[in-house]
């Protein structure tokens, strides 16, 4: 079959996604990707994370290969896009900006036609295929029903079974639980980690924080078309400074104290005070300086601690944009 090699023949490749300086620039000067760097490790499951709008879905366009880019390079398994597209894209399993599906048609006869669109499948085990991919992502009952009939929920799902009709070493989803409710959005992030599991790459889009840092190893932020950070996602909240909280029975005494002690951004609720942890080089008073003070000054401590900081607490700080964290 010419020179092209099997998946076990290729030579891995470190990043399954390698860009530099990547942009686009749209009609009319708005600027949606600026000079993205961006490394994405073989193996990995990694969250692109970021408000609506920060250029997400437009890089992840260009790294398909469906738009082209206004400068920079972008690099997929190995091959340049959107040049390779076509040896590319058969090894790639994407759900970009929802499905594309056929209304009157039912849920398993559009898996069908998606597979009979795929060169390289064998129409004689098509059926096989096809309800397993809907049994992978829960549709099973649901394969006889007109696709017309889904809700929205069901239809990311329908999509997502359509990635997953061959084995893949990348998979591309595009905010992947949006319409879905809460027992939907832990089934996906279930198949994520399965999938994983098997060795496929997952690079996942996100506006939610609460699903990248339940789903993925390793994360990128983006805000205003440009890269913030990206890295392991444990090295990310580790970087963040956590809260620190009493329990107190005297949150309105406890604060006064604390704000002596130089402790900033206080919050008080009902039997609890929060602030910023002091950092641990910091000159002023530690954590057992502060605990003494509030002891010393006749404030009842039940309780006194940092929690450890989320990738909320990393990315606002980061970008200065909240995010959506519900999920």
């Amino acid at each position: 079959m010419g020179d092209e090699l099997s998946v076990a023949e290729r030579a891995p490749v470190a990043s399954v996604i390698e860009t530099r300086g990547l942009t686009k620039r749209f009609r009319g000067g708005q600027l949606a990707v600026d000079g993205l760097d961006l490394s994405v490790p073989a193996g990995s499951v990694f969250g692109f994370l970021g408000p609506n709008g920060s250029g997400k879905t437009t890089t992840i366009r260009m790294l398909m290969g469906l738009i082209e880019p206004t400068a920079g390079s972008a690099q997929v398994l190995g091959e340049p896009m959107p040049r390779a597209a076509r040896a590319v894209l058969p090894r790639v399993g994407a759900l970009i900006e929802g499905p594309a599906l056929y209304g009157f048609l039912s849920g398993r006869d559009n898996l069908a036609r998606y597979d009979a669109a795929d060169p390289t499948a064998d129409p004689r085990t098509r059926r096989a295929r096809v309800a397993a991919a809907l049994d992978r992502v829960g549709l099973a009952p649901a394969g006889a029903k007109k696709a017309r009939a889904y809700s929205l929920g069901m239809k990311q799902r329908l999509g997502l079974a359509a990635a997953l009709l061959q084995p893949r070493e990348l998979l591309v989803l595009d905010e992947p639980t949006n319409g879905l409710d809460p027992q939907g959005m832990r089934e996906i992030r279930t198949l994520v980690r399965e999938l994983a599991g098997d060795g496929t790459t997952v690079f996942l889009s996100s506006h939610l924080l609460d699903e990248i840092e339940q789903v993925c190893t390793h994360a990128a932020v983006m805000a205003r078309g440009r890269l913030v950070v990206q890295g392991p996602v444990a090295e990310l909240a580790a970087g963040a400074r956590g809260r620190l909280v009493v329990t107190t029975p005297d949150p309105g005494d406890a604060a006064r104290i604390l704000k002596e002690q130089g402790v900033t951004d206080l919050e008080t609720g009902e039997g609890r005070v929060t602030g910023s942890a002091p950092p641990a080089d910091s000159p002023g008073p530690d954590l057992a300086d502060l605990n003494a003070a509030l002891v010393h000054a006749g404030v009842r401590v039940t309780g006194f601690g940092v929690e450890r900081a989320s990738l909320e607490d990393a990315f606002v700080a980061l970008t200065g944009e909240g995010f959506d964290v519900a999920g």
